[in-house]
């Protein structure tokens, strides 16, 4: 990447952006049914990362790139001839986020750098999201966006798995990527589209989204530890996970107040996460 074009790119350090949201139950029900879970009402607390569904802006499919990603950007523009991937990052949970009430997400521009990769050049970006509700801030969360040159994507990983105190079998199906796509507004059409993800980004498949993944292992702790309330989450990802392709979510515990979750499949480790927690009774 030219150097005058990386530092256009870091004039967009501090921009900022704010959206609005009513946590709309209904939206809720959608990602219940896309999860298979059930039971939350209106006034009750929105489940740890279900965030992700909301302050969608919507846009005109007029304003979108092949790959599905808007051509312009509203924080942060298209990088010229990168493909753009969400690499992970970093969620502290303050006060819980209530169904069906006003919020209010204060987006920032933290960071832009660049690295380089095995792939190529990389343009990292780092985004800070504030969600609030009224006069409390219920969550703070870094968002880091990497565009990579479109190489082909690497399947397998020279990391071994790590012991594992629990894990649970899933089944990434199709339908679920693109029910997903659809709740959380996401039109990269890596999700959903097996042409293009296969002969343009020559992924194997269809890729599994990065936050569902996320949410996915978030879920088998609280599962797991129903009495442990979350403070911090930070996740990456590692490599794609490919739909239809079973995969599991599993951790362990490393001291008093922090859990290392993993996905994974027989290639090794796909995503990696770490939560810190305290007891709640």
């Amino acid at each position: 990447m030219e150097l005058a074009e990386n530092k256009a790119y870091e004039m967009f350090v501090g921009r900022k952006e704010v959206s609005f949201d009513d946590i709309s139950p209904s939206l809720v029900k959608r990602v219940e049914k896309t999860f298979g879970e059930g039971g939350v009402r209106e006034g009750e607390s929105l489940p740890y990362l279900w965030h992700w569904a909301f302050f969608q802006e919507p846009v005109e499919e007029s304003e979108l790139n092949v790959d599905g990603h808007l051509s312009k950007g509203q924080l942060f523009p298209a990088v010229t001839g990168k493909v753009r991937m969400w690499a992970g990052g970093r969620v502290s949970f303050l006060e819980p986020i209530k169904v069906g009430l006003a919020a209010r997400r204060s987006s920032t521009v933290l960071s832009v750098e660049e690295k380089r990769g095995k792939s190529g050049d990389l343009l990292f970006v780092t985004i800070e999201h504030v969600i609030s509700q009224g006069e409390s801030v219920c969550v703070r969360e870094e968002q880091d966006i990497v565009y990579r040159s479109p190489s082909p994507p690497r399947l397998n990983t020279s990391l071994s798995i790590p012991e594992i105190e629990w894990k649970e079998s899933f089944h990434p199906s199709s339908i679920m990527l693109f029910r997903y796509s659809a709740v959380t507004f996401n039109s990269h059409r890596i999700h959903y589209d097996y042409p293009y993800a296969t002969q343009q980004e020559n992924y194997p498949g269809l890729v599994v989204q990065g936050p569902m993944v996320a949410t996915l292992l978030l879920r088998s702790f609280t599962r797991r530890f129903p009495n442990r309330e979350l403070r911090y989450f930070s996740y990456r990802g590692l490599r794609p996970l490919i739909a239809d392709v079973d995969f599991e979510v599993g951790g362990a515990e490393q001291d008093g107040q922090r859990c290392t979750l993993w996905a994974f499949n027989d290639h090794g480790p796909a995503h990696q996460a770490d939560i810190y927690y305290q007891e709640s009774f």
